[in-house]
């Protein structure tokens, strides 16, 4: 005699079954979203060397990195606009006694993208350059000192965005003495003194 239901063991093959589809459904609609996603294959920027550069104890030199994007693509800027998006930043290991000062990002450029056509984004593309302020201390031994640090950003292109990267970044700085501020004899007479 049938009652309608369906034996245990079939349901639960059943809901197997759905769950294994939806699964493969899934799979295949991530793999075939974006070969974009594929870490090894995001763009990666670019820094040019950065000149020797000579400041003095006690004060606050700007040092410029310049960076270039890859042609076809686009980086968040510092301030990209959404809470989803990974901003550039910048972020130093200085020497003991060598401070950090404020660091300059440029604005970005707001643009639109098909992937989000009503919303505007604030990116970098093309080169760009941020502004670095290091300040060694008084205490400082005279020498050539390495700054390190690493640049986080996100390369998107037109249709989609990349995984995060990291770039390193060093630049030497060459901190010398304060000049002399030395004491002056006071002015002499011009008569003889006997």
């Amino acid at each position: 005699m049938t009652t309608g239901r369906m034996h245990p063991r079939n349901s639960e093959a059943r809901h197997a079954a759905r769950r294994f589809v939806l699964f493969a459904l899934l799979f295949l609609t991530a793999a075939s979203l974006s070969p974009a996603q594929t870490p090894g294959k995001a763009p990666s920027l670019t820094m040019a060397p950065v000149p020797l550069t000579t400041t003095q104890r006690a004060q606050a030199t700007i040092v410029n990195l310049n960076f270039r994007v890859p042609s076809g693509y686009h980086i968040n800027s510092n301030t990209p606009k959404s809470e989803f998006l990974i901003p550039t930043a910048l972020k130093m290991d200085l020497p003991t006694d060598i401070i950090l000062g404020k660091i300059e990002y440029p604005a970005g450029t707001d643009m639109s993208f098909p992937f989000s056509p009503d919303e505007k984004l604030n990116v970098y593309s093309g080169d760009f350059t941020i502004a670095v302020a290091v300040h060694p201390l008084r205490s400082v031994v005279p020498g050539k000192y390495v700054m390190r640090g690493i640049l986080r950003y996100q390369a998107c292109d037109n249709a989609a965005c990349y995984p995060p990267k990291n770039l390193s970044v060093s630049f030497e700085v060459k901190v010398v003495k304060e000049p002399a501020t030395g004491h002056k004899n006071p002015a002499q007479s011009p008569h003889v003194h006997n």
